[in-house]
């Protein structure tokens, strides 16, 4: 057995090899293994590991499964294929923005990246500190793979025919294509590829009556059957996972942002592999603006911004089992950290919030320089946090804030005369809102803030 066992070992470098010169793209991802304890809970969740006796079995699989394409394709029989196109052209888009924020590309010519492309910047990045918050968003800058009746090829694996065929049967794609190659096997076909011992002749018929148009019906039929079932087995491990951490509500763990959308970040824990949701709401009192290039909300006021990647503390606050939920907030750790670096990332996310492209997002910016060209030349800069010294200095701006807010009513009614000010009035349209504020402390220049407390933060997409 050992001798096979060490030529099947030496097939495999083999295999190995060619899939570095086909270009198939090898993302790292971590999966992770549920540990029940006594009680039929879990008792811990754990990494696992692939070695290369899991990369022998997944080459030997990938092997079979494309000659069973080819063979498909050599003998013109319709067959249910596995087909993953490229990256879609709304998310390449996103995904060069990325990277030429980092000063990296990834294909400059008319047509799209090839898996090459892929792979070639995922080799040039490899001992980047930031390897896999680059490696995320190309990830999910790929489409999801789907099963039809029309080859298109595997974008993934740089394969121009792949179908499912392994057994055990897994799916019923597999059967559909076992079923395919008995038809063949069982037919008067005279091909090469078969070497038929005793099989008596069956109507084609009887094995595999299906046409083009029936297939396809299929493959969507177990694409949709395929997601549902993704979507079943995460519900489970969601309710497992919260049942797991609903005896560690106010605890505080270290985690990575694994996502970033307009109403929060979604937090990984290290080291435990359970994600819960930190909500904008939940986010150090600032107004948010979600970039969807960089992948962060950024604070206006503060500069402090959350990225995908960035490593954070927070702190377990509510667990849902109905819903399937878990809420965090920022720990005390994260909001005391110092924003000097964020800061940096902040500056460079203006121009990207305001060259989005869009004229939508030109009309997110543009409160900003409004907002600025109306403040007392007094009050050029304000503090990053205002704590008011007392209340005098504090009705006082709110005085002067009333009557800037006057000067700029009376300024919109008369068309654009001077404001008493001495301000010459530029061609900006003024505001129609000029008392409209953000999430945050008041700023010098702006309406009166309501009394009773600050509103909560939200983010602005």
């Amino acid at each position: 057995m050992v001798p096979h066992l060490k030529q099947l070992y030496a097939l495999y470098k083999v295999l190995l090899g060619a899939r570095h010169v086909r270009g198939a793209i090898d993302f790292e991802t971590q999966e992770t293994r549920i540990i029940f304890g006594s009680e039929r809970k879990i008792a811990e969740i754990t990494p696992t590991t692939r070695n290369d006796a899991h990369k022998l079995i997944e080459e030997c699989m990938l092997a079979a499964n494309v000659a069973t394409a080819e063979f498909l394709k050599k003998h013109e029989i319709p067959a249910l294929y596995r087909v993953h196109d490229g990256p879609p052209p709304e998310r390449l888009e996103k995904l060069r923005a990325f990277l030429g924020e980092l000063g990296l590309s990834l294909h400059k010519g008319k047509d799209g990246p090839s898996p090459k492309d892929y792979q070639a910047l995922l080799a040039s990045i490899k001992d980047r500190p930031d390897f896999h918050l680059i490696q995320t968003v190309m990830l999910r800058s790929l489409s999801q793979a789907v099963y039809s009746a029309d080859n298109q090829g595997h974008f993934g694996l740089n394969y121009e025919a792949y179908t499912h065929f392994t057994s055990p049967i897994r799916r019923y794609p597999d059967l559909l294509t076992h079923r395919a190659i008995r038809s063949v096997i069982h037919s008067k076909q005279d091909t090469p590829h078969v070497k038929r011992a005793g099989a008596m002749t069956i109507p084609k018929a009887r094995i595999y009556p299906y046409d083009e148009a029936a297939l396809e019906q299929l493959g969507e039929q177990c694409s949709m059957s395929e997601r549902r079932a993704d979507e079943a087995t995460r519900d489970v491990v969601n309710w497992l996972k919260c049942e797991f951490m609903k005896d560690r509500v106010g605890e505080s763990f270290p985690g990575v942002i694994t996502a970033v959308t307009g109403f929060g970040l979604f937090v990984e824990l290290t080291d435990i592999y359970v994600e819960g949701l930190v909500h904008v709401t939940a986010l150090p009192g600032d107004y948010y603006h979600f970039d969807p290039v960089h992948h962060r909300l950024a604070g206006e006021r503060t500069g402090r911004s959350f990225r995908l990647g960035d490593t954070v503390e927070v702190r377990v606050m509510r667990v849902d089992l109905d819903e399937r939920k878990i809420d965090f907030e920022m720990a005390e750790k994260t909001i005391a950290a110092p924003i000097g670096r964020k800061k940096r990332g902040s500056e460079t996310a203006a121009p990207a919030t305001q060259g989005k492209g869009a004229p939508a997002k030109a009309a997110v910016a543009e409160p900003a320089p409004a907002k600025a060209s109306r403040r007392p030349a007094a009050k050029d800069k304000v503090p990053e946090a205002y704590r008011p010294s007392d209340a005098a200095a504090k009705n006082a701006e709110l005085r002067r804030s009333r009557e800037l807010k006057q000067q700029l009513l009376n300024e919109a009614k008369s068309g654009g005369k001077a404001a008493s000010g001495g301000k010459p009035h530029t061609a900006e349209k003024p505001s129609s809102k000029p008392s409209k504020h953000r999430k945050g402390p008041p700023k010098a220049g702006s309406a009166p803030a309501k009394s009773g407390g600050s509103r909560k933060p939200k983010a602005k997409s």
